[in-house]
């Protein structure tokens, strides 16, 4: 029997449990279709290789992310999802340019480099300046602007990888706020170690913000060789001088958007449950890791609850567009629809590694939900914490403002191997790991989507002023 077939006869029997049906009838659906998604993973699978090798690098605002936005419409709309369309905004552009940098002395030698995001720009021949180094964010910060002026500012630090990530907050506040402290002190340029954890000369990029009232300066990242070769050149105590060629521009307010499809709920009372992750990605590489996958994971996740009868709940997915450079598209999201009834949220956004954790984001009087989601998610070896979810970078507005969440956290060990890097392409997904995600948000939505309960907010409703 072909797979058609299959699923045609399964369908009648998904239909005689009423949306609302009791937890113990929903949890056999579930592990029906938890255990189904594990034995066939070509949706997930068929968006990652089309989006990467279709469409490729996916920077916000510009025509590959645009092509990438009419690229996913089709594609949701040839999986049967109900209401795809997208919702447009206007946001800044950068785009990269010349991207150079080489020892001028005492040692020459050429060193891998990338712009971070909203870099300023050398001049075209390039900046010759002495080199001045610090071992950590906080001893810039602690430096007098005397040491600095003047100079390329070079901050190196030391990322491990680890299983949940927990090191990319601290390490990479240097990429991310490094630029806006030299160029306060009047450094004439920064380079940093790349936020991550790989020994390849393959420089990770990022974005980072201007502070108020700062300059833009050059600001670049080194591979993570270049960086401790660099750290070995200041050690020998001599004058270092570094030509740098950085010449990024930027082009105005662009058309970024955000892809939207449904599975129609049948109890329009019961809110709607919001997924997603994001369908831009940097430039470097082909964005298989971040984000195809986490938009894969949860549109295949989504299409089985559909392929399986109408939940209870609405469940909308989201490709959300510009998360990489600062989050235009959650935030145009959240503008247009803060008002609705949205009730759940969750999002992929970790590479396509197994979920090894399940971080709980419910009220305390959605505790047995919360238990029953657990359940559901325990033979995939998905462990509970005690962590409240946070809903994300594209959704966890929702969840500061009081919105149930749960993050399935996905194992990050190799994760800042690729992040932001050329590495960050198809060969990097595992397609048996690939299938545990899809079977584990698979679970997770269908206890959610059709929980017979009230979800109730996290904390209070602030009256709007």
């Amino acid at each position: 029997m072909n797979k058609q077939l299959l699923r045609a006869a399964a369908l009648p029997l998904f239909a005689l449990i009423a949306p609302d049906a009791a937890p113990a009838q929903n949890a056999d659906r579930t592990e029906r279709l938890r255990d189904a998604a594990l034995e066939d993973d070509e949706v997930a699978y068929d968006i990652v290789e089309g989006l990467t090798t279709e469409i490729g690098p996916r920077l916000a605002g510009t025509a590959q992310e645009a092509r990438a936005r009419e690229w996913g419409v089709r594609k949701l709309k040839s999986l049967g999802f109900s209401n795809v369309h997208i919702e447009t905004y206007q946001m800044p552009v950068w785009v990269r340019g010349e991207e150079r940098a080489e020892i001028v002395a005492p040692f020459p030698q050429r060193l891998a480099v990338t712009a971070l995001g909203n870099s300023g720009a050398t001049p075209a021949a390039g900046l010759d300046a002495e080199v001045v180094g610090f071992d950590s964010l906080a001893d810039l910060e602690a430096a007098p602007a005397a040491a600095v002026r003047g100079k390329i500012v070079f901050v190196s630090h030391g990322m491990t990888a680890t299983q949940d990530g927990s090191q990319y907050g601290y390490y990479g506040a240097a990429r991310r706020t490094g630029p806006s402290v030299a160029s306060r002190k009047g450094a004439a340029a920064i380079v940093i170690r790349s936020i991550g954890t790989d020994h390849h000369r393959n420089p990770h990029t990022g974005v980072q913000i201007w502070s108020e009232g700062v300059s833009p300066i050059p600001a670049g990242a080194l591979s993570v060789p270049d960086a401790e070769q660099l750290q070995r050149i200041l050690k020998r105590g001599k004058k270092v001088t570094m030509r740098l060629t950085l010449t990024p521009r930027n082009i105005g307010m662009q058309e970024g958007g955000n892809v939207v499809a449904e599975v129609p709920g049948t109890d329009a009372k019961a809110g709607i449950v919001l997924i997603g992750g994001h369908l831009d990605s940097w430039d470097l590489g082909t964005g298989a890791i971040d984000n195809a996958a986490g938009v894969a994971i949860t549109a295949a996740a989504a299409k089985r609850i559909m392929d399986a009868g109408r939940p209870r709940r609405t469940i909308r997915v989201v490709w959300f567009g510009a998360e990489e450079v600062g989050g235009n598209g959650d935030q145009a999201y959240r503008a247009a629809h803060g008002k609705e009834k949205i009730v759940f949220v969750s999002e992929s956004d970790f590479g396509a590694d197994r979920v090894w954790r399940m971080d709980p984001g419910f009220a305390p009087v959605n505790a047995a939900l919360a238990d029953r989601v657990a359940a559901a998610l325990a033979p995939l070896g998905i462990a509970r914490s005690t962590q409240a979810a946070s809903g994300g970078a594209d959704l966890g507005e929702w969840v500061q403002t009081g919105v149930a969440a749960i993050d399935l956290q996905q194992d990050g060990t190799r994760y800042f191997d690729y992040h932001h890097t050329p590495d960050d392409t198809l060969d990097k997904v595992d397609p048996e790991q690939l299938r545990q995600n899809v079977a584990a948000w698979t679970a997770m939505l269908s206890v959610v989507a059709n929980a017979p309960e009230e979800i109730v907010p996290t904390k209070p409703a602030v009256p709007a002023p």
